[in-house]
């Protein structure tokens, strides 16, 4: 007999590319906020407020329904639970800023999946102009999708962030250094758990400056911003703990274990390293958000990288030098918490 459950999931995936615009559209004009504010409105009433042909909203409304966002009731058109739980906001988390910066850099480069998988390179990534290998640093030369990609991925980092929040222990630390922390999110969230803690986010020069512009005023006292390359150049120091939040992930093994080893060199004696970011499941058969991060890697980003099992850290994290390794899994988004101490 077929899996129905296997059929299911690959209906839903053919049709999802579509589907997913059609949510982004649906954000973007406002459905779900006017919805939620006006529940059981009719069509007419949502088109003319949204100033949607009403042909065209229908179609709109129809594709919402099936992904069961919305629902049509007799006297009119309701948001699902989950809508009003995680489409409606507005604030940094706001799945809307998640998904435009999935629809605008990471969805258009699958269509290169064969090519890049195929010849080992990210060759979507010749859709941006530049000669570095890397999208993060040909972004700096495209101000206006660095910032949809950082405002997206800062959005995203807020919905993971209770994984790291609740179960990184800095207690007596005194000043972490953030890795490739982008605009600084992580170490503000961090900030305001840790009040007794400095931090140092260290990134490229026109991500530092980004975060520059956006740290609140009541804790950049204690985040500051030092933009470089983090393999070349020396990480900021004297630091006790190193942080690598949604970083490594990025590189390959001889990259991550170099990085690891540069952590550990900056460390005193008792210095912590943690290791935060999706982790994909040890028989590798699980985690569609991880899945979905690895394909963007190879095909556009990096070239490399993918949501590593935490089974991979802990063995990095052992062969350069570090002890009482261990992680916490079953976190938010497929996250682990991997973490070791110098000795």
């Amino acid at each position: 007999m077929p899996d129905n459950r296997v059929q299911e999931r690959f209906d839903l995936i053919v049709n999802g590319p579509a589907l997913f615009n059609a949510v982004v559209a649906g954000l973007e004009l406002g459905v779900f906020r006017h919805v939620s504010a006006h529940p059981g409105a009719e069509p007419a009433e949502i088109a003319d407020a949204l100033g949607v042909p009403p042909h065209q909203l229908r179609v709109l409304l129809f594709s919402l329904c099936t992904s069961e966002l919305l629902c049509r009731k007799a006297d009119g058109y309701v948001n699902s639970e989950f809508a009003e739980e995680n489409l409606i906001s507005e604030d940094e988390s706001s799945w809307a800023a998640i998904l435009l910066g999935w629809q605008k850099i990471y969805y258009p480069a699958f269509a290169e999946s064969t090519e890049a998988l195929r010849s080992g390179t990210n060759t979507a990534l010749a859709g941006y102009t530049g000669s570095s290998a890397s999208l993060y640093e040909r972004l700096g030369d495209h101000p206006r999708l660095q910032r949809v990609l950082h405002r997206s991925m800062t959005a995203f980092t807020l919905r993971t962030m209770p994984g790291l929040v609740d179960h990184l222990d800095l207690t007596g630390a005194e000043h972490v250094l953030d890795v490739g922390g982008g605009d600084g999110i992580t170490a503000r969230r961090l900030a305001e758990s840790n009040p007794d803690v400095r931090f140092t986010v260290f990134d490229t020069p026109s991500v530092a400056e980004i975060g520059r512009e956006r740290a609140p005023d009541d804790v950049t006292g204690r985040i500051s911003h030092v933009g470089g390359d983090i393999f070349t150049d020396v990480f900021p120091r004297p630091v006790d703990c190193v942080l690598f939040s949604h970083c490594l992930e990025v590189f390959d093994a001889d990259e991550i274990r170099t990085l690891l080893t540069k952590a550990f060199d900056a460390l005193p004696a008792g210095g912590r390293v943690a290791v935060y970011g999706f982790n994909a499941a040890d028989d590798e058969q699980r985690g569609v958000y991880g899945a979905r991060l690895a394909l963007y890697l190879n095909v556009l980003a990096t070239g490399q990288g993918m949501a590593y099992p935490a089974e991979d850290y802990e063995q990095w994290l052992g062969q350069v030098g570090f002890v009482d390794v261990h992680t916490c899994s079953g976190l938010p988004f497929e996250h682990g918490l991997t973490t070791g101490v110098k000795r």
